[in-house]
């Protein structure tokens, strides 16, 4: 299990309400998280995709990069902006 490591997922950045108006995720765990306790809707398709595509690419068995797609379209689905790098 590679979920504590930022190698294989590329770091992004939610514009989210509160406080800490900018959540910068470069983990699985801290997409996992971010997804698990500060999500706005926790009933969206996209967002039910993405929980399984975290839980998943920690467990190895899809590729990190599929389950930051899935996040971004969960963050769009919520309205979440999402500011990422562009290599």
């Amino acid at each position: 299990m590679k979920w504590c490591t930022s190698g294989e997922f590329v770091p992004l950045m939610l514009v989210v309400s509160g406080p800490e108006k900018y959540k910068l995720v470069a983990t699985l765990v801290q997409a996992a998280e971010m997804l698990t306790v500060g999500w706005p809707i926790d009933d969206g398709e996209e967002y039910l995709v993405a929980i399984m595509a975290c839980r998943d690419a920690i467990h190895g068995e899809i590729p990190a990069q599929d389950a930051r797609a899935a996040l971004i379209r969960a963050a769009d689905e919520a309205g979440i902006s999402v500011i990422t790098v562009v290599h």
